[in-house]
């Protein structure tokens, strides 16, 4: 198989001219937009270093240097959100809620809010689902246990949902992500 390098260097297929001709022109056209993609990826990671914020947000398991700059784009340091579950809401990872006659019956998520980084977080969270999968011993017991509950794809949008939680926290306390709970570290048991 021929790749869009090769036909840039003079490589001719089997086709009449006018089609190699055509070939050769989406070809180098799609190896100037790969480099300018790399160029941005460059630049992005290296503003990602800069930004205190963004590295604070890449301490988190899933969310990298794109995740994490779209979110401090978006939201900045996360104060007009009053909790991490009102900045969840506003991403649409929050099931709706369709409770009648004092029966609470939890729904689909949203989709409500910001698609973009909703599906950011969703993308990230299903790379350490596959990462779970393939290195159960590296994963937290929590999504472990959830994926022996329910499908991956529920598994990753409750992730989302949390990581969405573990964001706002993080960025409103100024602090990196620590696994580590909040009962452990006052050394009792939950």
């Amino acid at each position: 198989m021929l790749f869009a390098e090769d036909i840039t260097l003079g490589e001719v297929l089997d086709l009449p001219d006018i089609a190699n001709e055509v070939i050769r022109n989406l070809s180098e056209q799609l190896m100037a937009l790969h480099k300018r993609i790399r160029w941005y990826e460059e630049r992005l990671k290296q503003v990602a270093k800069e930004d205190a914020r963004v590295r604070l947000l890449r301490t988190i398991p899933g969310v990298g240097a794109v995740t994490a700059s779209a979110i401090i784009a978006s939201i900045g340091d996360g104060h007009q959100f009053r909790n991490g579950r009102e900045f969840a809401a506003w991403l649409g990872l929050t099931p709706a809620n369709k409770s009648s006659g004092g029966k609470e019956k939890l729904g689909r998520i949203t989709k409500m809010g910001d698609q973009y980084l909703r599906s950011l977080l969703v993308v990230g969270m299903t790379s350490l689902v596959r990462q779970t999968r393939s290195h159960p011993e590296r994963a937290s017991k929590w999504l472990t246990s959830l994926l022996e509950r329910k499908p991956a794809r529920v598994a990753t949008v409750a992730m989302a949902n949390k990581t969405a939680r573990i964001v706002w926290a993080v960025l409103t306390r100024d602090e990196p992500y620590s696994p580590v709970r909040q009962s452990e570290k006052k050394g009792t048991t939950s």
